[in-house]
């Protein structure tokens, strides 16, 4: 297994990034197992609006921190990809509340990301500015609407209100809540990872615009 402190110096030409790139060609056993599954995986089944590997095949975003522990790596990966493929949330749904998550942490990989997943999925220009400025969109749907308040008060507060918490089991159910609570918890971490590591959007991207006159998330 390639060793964070040994990685060759040149893996990664980004100057900010704190973990080089690691080429697939050098991993080791564990770390290619990480590999194969999320490129390998439902990720690989279907068109990516996104771009998670450069051109020599090295993963970008989190998906680089993941090889780094393969250990932890490879559940956390399993984790992500049951939040996105396997919950009975709807794709908008989804999509609302990792984009709370990501404006909230102002994490510029995972909003790049799920901004042209949400994108493709039918959230508008307008919810997606609002979105990304830290607001409320005017939602129609009173399922979008809970999602909505429910992840935004996670991330605000780390808790929900007893009325929020009544609403959303009232509207969504109890598996779903349980569903959205790890939602939040596991982008949240993936937020913490991106920021601490100078995971940036993928190169000849554009990065976010943040409103400057928010607070920091």
């Amino acid at each position: 297994m390639i060793d964070p402190v040994s990685a060759p110096p040149d893996a990664d030409p980004r100057a900010d990034a704190r973990l080089p790139l690691l080429h697939p060609g050098l991993l080791g056993e564990e770390q290619r197992e990480v590999y194969q599954a999320i490129t390998g995986g439902p990720r690989a089944e279907r068109p990516s609006p996104l771009r998670f590997k450069d051109e020599e095949g090295r993963l970008l975003g989190p998906f680089n921190a993941m090889l780094y522990s393969p250990a932890v790596g490879l559940p956390l990966q399993e984790l992500g990809a049951a939040l996105r493929f396997k919950t009975a949330f709807t794709d908008r749904e989804r999509e609302i509340a990792v984009l709370v998550v990501a404006a909230h942490h102002r994490a510029d990989f995972e909003w790049y990301a799920h901004e042209r997943i949400g994108r493709e999925i039918g959230l508008t220009e307008g919810e997606l500015a609002v979105l990304r400025d830290g607001g409320a969109p005017m939602l129609g749907d009173v399922r979008e609407r809970v999602v909505y308040e429910a992840a935004r008060q996670m991330v605000a507060d780390g808790d929900l209100s007893g009325a929020v918490y009544t609403e959303a089991v009232a509207t969504l159910g109890r598996t779903a809540l349980v569903e959205l609570v790890t939602l939040v918890g596991y982008y949240s971490a993936i937020a913490l990872q991106t920021r601490v590591f100078r995971v940036g959007v993928p190169e000849g991207e554009p990065a976010p615009e943040w409103r400057e006159d928010r607070g920091e998330g």
